[in-house]
């Protein structure tokens, strides 16, 4: 989407710069995100779209109530940032559901939430919230997914750090693998290897998944000895490269992103194959 500065934004609008930021911070609308040297920039699309209602209301809060029910395209990974950036979950609530109406939620997930948080800047507060903010969202659907219908499971070891773009990856793997009926258990790596067989004896998972790449290979190899002790024949899976690339692991990774996972996980213990169309950013 073409963006535009704040200058030339509230000019379309015929409104002053400060107009603008007020409306901003009053309506949450337009949402502008920043450019790498700190500029405000609008999508064209939005102001366009207010610049049109005001028009027709002369009143900004009916003017932004219209824009939106008109809607400014699909929700994309742009808006979500700026939403983000903003520090306003309510907008960010929003652009979501906006993308659930016409997307599903895996491609919501791939395509939106993840592809807007790989546009934020590592280690800034923008970041750090919006890690928070996808964290409670993923965690409220996948509360809400339907139950297991097939005996077949996966165990997820989660080897993320606070902070680490892995930990949304790993909890949308463990979404769309609910979401695809299959049992799931995620678990922390932390946990000393001769404490994983009750895990192991309760959920008799057909693969162990090594997600995320915040723990030293020799920890993981213990973890996965313990495994294949308590559960021979069990498969294991690297996802987000919790092994190092040295060529010599017979350790198959998946993904890169979760949905192919999850699809390689429920052919892999299913026979199913399952082909959704390639998520792309939009």
């Amino acid at each position: 989407m073409s963006a535009i500065r704040t200058n030339a934004a509230a000019a379309m609008l015929g409104v002053s710069p400060n107009t603008l930021r007020g409306w901003e911070r009053r309506f949450g609308y337009p949402m502008p995100h920043r450019t790498e040297g700190g500029h405000r920039q609008f999508e064209l699309t939005e102001i366009e779209a207010l610049r049109q209602a005001f028009a027709e209301t002369h009143d900004i809060a009916s003017a932004v109530s219209v824009a939106r029910e008109r809607g400014e395209g699909p929700s994309s990974p742009a808006r979500l940032r700026a939403a983000l950036e903003a520090f306003a979950p309510d907008a960010a609530d929003r652009l979501l559901e906006e993308s659930l109406a016409v997307r599903s939620v895996e491609r919501t997930v791939e395509s939106v939430l993840l592809a807007a948080l790989e546009l934020l800047a590592e280690s800034s507060a923008e970041r750090a919230f919006a890690l928070r903010y996808a964290a409670g969202w993923l965690a409220a659907a996948t509360r809400v997914a339907p139950p297991a219908s097939r005996e077949e499971g996966a165990l997820i070891f989660d080897a993320s750090r606070a902070g680490d773009l892995d930990a949304p990856y790993v909890q949308a793997l463990e979404l769309f693998i609910r979401r695809g009926g299959l049992r799931v258990l995620t678990l922390p790596v932390g946990l000393e290897p001769g404490r994983v067989g009750a895990a192991l004896r309760a959920l008799r998972p057909g693969v162990i998944v090594l997600a995320g790449s915040g723990i030293p290979a020799d920890a993981l190899g213990r973890l996965v000895y313990a495994s294949r002790q308590a559960e021979p024949g069990v498969d294991v899976l690297d996802y987000r490269g919790a092994l190092p690339e040295t060529g010599a692991s017979t350790v198959k990774r998946i993904g890169p992103g979760p949905t192919a996972a999850a699809e390689q996980l429920r052919e892999r213990l299913t026979g199913v194959v399952l082909r959704h169309p390639t998520v792309v950013a939009s």
